[in-house]
């Protein structure tokens, strides 16, 4: 009896090490903290809250457990609660549990239960964490969980951080996640609970083929481990490294994003395409990700390094403007050399100032003309002014957008031009063409286009009593 007894010691003595030399590689202390526990009441978490239990009064712990009902099994699943909420009561263990129904969410919201049931676990962990006023949230997450997030994630087609699976800790709205048992197999785990008579409760869906995970679980799984029986390990290591390249990468990335970016507002973001260029692939691909994750409030999950792929396409296109639709609403439209990421298509509202008089006019995108009467002398001209003699024109001035066949007469040249070739020939970009504005007589003669062309009414007049100055402010 004495062997067997050794060997228990010695297995639970290296379980015990293996944890605590991966949360001091990682610089994390459990001690002095109060944590919220999640527990289902399975091996996983139920293991994870009774090693957290043996090490409560050596590290002065504070422990609460959080469970979830998600009402999927009926009378099975409260009885999993009524479990947890009886072992919890063995150690003296705050113990709050709520029931959702999950199901009815689904159908609702049109989630998938694994979506649903997550979002409902993390909304009452966090409720929990405020409630006991405390800033850790331990789950069971173990190194088979790793690989097979990892590889579905890479199957689906992820990039980025996402592709290195589950992190030990993360921040979590004020607090933070943190998962000691990645470095642990599933199996070392149901030894755990063998060893100290635990007897988790097992929940059938777990074994079902219809969920990818299981499919994962059964088929991939148990392939790699006949391999390489410490493959969590190399998981596990590759997860890491890569989140730290993806770190250093992601600072680089929005140092040099930063620098191209036209335009940034809530749902819309506007990069140089030529700058853009510039940067390294590896910072551009990033660049995209970063833009993507800056737009959708709510990441749809159906959004996968193909969708960048096609936005690379789009920018590497032989034609000056195109359009991509991404989920969720978001558009991609390309015009010359200008990229925009936004909700919808962007309609000008038609506007219209008559002007008799100096003053500024604020323009509904952003810019303004400033109008000055100038008597004497000769008006300094700057290549965002025009300058016109005043009895010459023929008041008031309108100040509006571009209609279907305006045309106006260049400087220097015969006849009249089309505006729409102007705004082509000039690479004005599409959605800009619709708000530019567009200065005309009374009669509806076009005398400027502000910034980009002049007419043939334009230049000092030497003869003159009186100037018109006209200034485009962007």
């Amino acid at each position: 009896m004495r062997l067997p007894n050794l060997l228990r010691k010695c297995a639970i003595y290296m379980f015990e090490l293996k944890v605590e030399s991966f949360l001091q590689r990682h610089s994390f202390s459990l001690d002095n903290k109060r944590i919220v526990v999640g527990v289902s009441g399975g091996p996983d978490s139920l293991a994870l809250l009774h090693y957290l239990l043996k090490e409560r009064e050596k590290r002065n712990l504070f422990l609460v457990v959080a469970h979830v009902d998600h009402m999927f099994r009926g009378e099975e699943s409260f009885l999993d609660a009524m479990f947890v909420e009886d072992f919890c009561g063995q150690y003296n263990v705050p113990f709050e549990m709520v029931q959702v129904n999950v199901t009815k969410i689904m159908k609702e919201t049109g989630k998938s239960s694994q979506i649903a049931g997550r979002e409902v676990r993390y909304d009452f962990y966090h409720t929990i964490m405020k409630q006991y006023q405390s800033s850790y949230l331990a789950l069971g997450h173990h190194g088979d969980d790793q690989i097979e997030t990892m590889l579905m994630r890479l199957t689906r087609g992820s990039s980025g951080k996402a592709r290195a699976g589950i992190p030990f800790s993360r921040p979590f709205y004020e607090g933070i996640i943190f998962r000691p048992f990645l470095c642990l197999t599933k199996e070392e785990l149901q030894h755990y609970c063998d060893r100290h008579k635990l007897i988790p409760r097992i929940d059938p869906s777990n074994v079902k083929g219809i969920y990818s995970r299981n499919r994962y679980r059964k088929q991939v799984l148990p392939f790699l481990k006949a391999e390489n029986s410490h493959v969590h390990e190399h998981f596990q290591r590759f997860s890491e490294e890569l989140q730290s390249d993806e770190e250093f990468l992601q600072d680089l990335t929005v140092e040099r994003l930063n620098t191209v970016l036209t335009k940034r507002e809530e749902d819309k973001m506007t990069i140089d395409i030529n700058r853009f260029l510039e940067m390294p692939l590896p910072l551009q691909r990033r660049g995209i990700q970063l833009i993507l994750n800056y737009l959708y409030k709510e990441k749809p999950a159906s959004l996968s390094a193909i969708h960048i792929d096609q936005v690379f396409s789009l920018i590497d296109h032989h034609e000056p403007s195109g359009t991509l639709d991404l989920p969720y609403g978001l558009k991609v439209i390309r015009s010359y050399f200008q990229l925009s990421f936004q909700y919808g298509q962007i309609k000008a509202e038609p506007y219209y100032f008559e002007v008799n008089e100096p003053g500024t006019i604020m323009l509904p995108n952003g810019g303004s003309i400033i109008i000055d009467f100038i008597t004497g002398g000769k008006p300094d001209e700057s290549w965002n002014s025009a300058i016109f003699n005043a009895a010459s024109l023929r008041f008031p001035l309108i100040i509006r957008n571009r209609k279907k066949g305006d045309r106006m007469t260049l400087k220097g040249i015969q006849g009249s031009k089309k505006l729409k070739d102007i705004f082509i020939d000039q690479k004005v970009p599409r959605q800009d063409r619709e708000v530019w504005p567009v200065i005309t007589d009374r009669e509806g003669l076009i005398i400027w286009l502000p910034n980009i062309k002049r007419s043939s009414f334009e230049g000092v007049d030497p003869t003159a009593e009186q100037h018109i100055k006209l200034t485009y402010n962007t």
